[in-house]
């Protein structure tokens, strides 16, 4: 059974259920962790949703909305996707995971979608208080990437799906070696991966709020079976 580290953040029951209903155990970890104790005897990294990275990060003063995560929150992860990098861990970062990974990699971030990008669609609605969770926008994908590969059978022959959302940042400028494998309708980036490795892949929707009816299930099972590739 694969253990996978999965970042601490306010919301975290789903993410957990999202990997152990695919086979996975999972171990949390957060900033007053080292990253080594953190990523030890793992064979994954799941990075999870939460406030903004610092735009510090990426050399830019903030805007108005940001709302930085919590202190030690944004070196940590860093911290951790180096690590995971270093040992050919799979990575699978998700909303804020997304923006992190990229900004790891020496990539920016658009600061708030409703101020700067022109017909930009809704991509903050708030989450629902119960079980179901409200679809925003279509996504369409990227031909011959990873994320199209795992949704293949879901798509159906189609080039889209839709997607929940609850952010008001996104990828903006691309890192180094990653590459985007699906935008919203109105442009923005919605996924990105790493083609020269076995399984690194950034979304920016919630996948792991669908746990219990499996409309984005390929993403952890595709996760699942890279991680156990992985020698403990």
């Amino acid at each position: 059974m694969p253990l996978i580290a999965i970042s601490v953040c306010r919301k975290i029951e789903d993410y957990k259920q999202s990997i152990l209903h695919v086979g996975g155990d999972v171990r949390l970890v957060d900033a007053s962790m080292g990253v080594d104790e953190a990523l030890a005897g793992v064979q994954g990294l799941l990075l999870t949703g939460g406030d903004d990275v610092a735009p510090s990060r990426y050399g830019e003063s903030a805007h108005a909305t940001v709302v930085e995560a919590e202190a030690g929150r944004d070196e940590f992860e860093i911290g951790l996707i180096a690590g995971a990098r270093a040992r050919s861990l799979p990575i699978f970062a998700i909303c804020r995971g997304i923006q992190v990974l990229n900004v790891a990699g020496g990539g920016t971030l658009e600061q708030d979608i409703p101020s700067n990008v022109h017909g930009a669609l809704p991509h903050s609605l708030p989450a629902p208080p119960h079980e179901s969770y409200e679809l925003a926008h279509e996504v369409w994908l990227d031909k011959d990437t990873l994320l199209t590969r795992l949704m293949r059978e879901r798509l159906s022959d189609a080039d889209s799906c839709e997607v929940n959302s609850r952010h008001h940042q996104a990828v903006k400028d691309l890192a180094a070696g990653l590459r985007v494998s699906a935008t919203a309708p109105d442009g923005v980036i919605e996924a990105i991966e790493d083609p020269d490795v076995p399984f690194c892949l950034g979304v920016q929707w919630h996948p792991e709020n669908f746990w219990r009816t499996g409309e984005f299930r390929p993403l952890f099972e595709g996760f699942l079976e890279a991680a156990q590739r992985v020698k403990k």
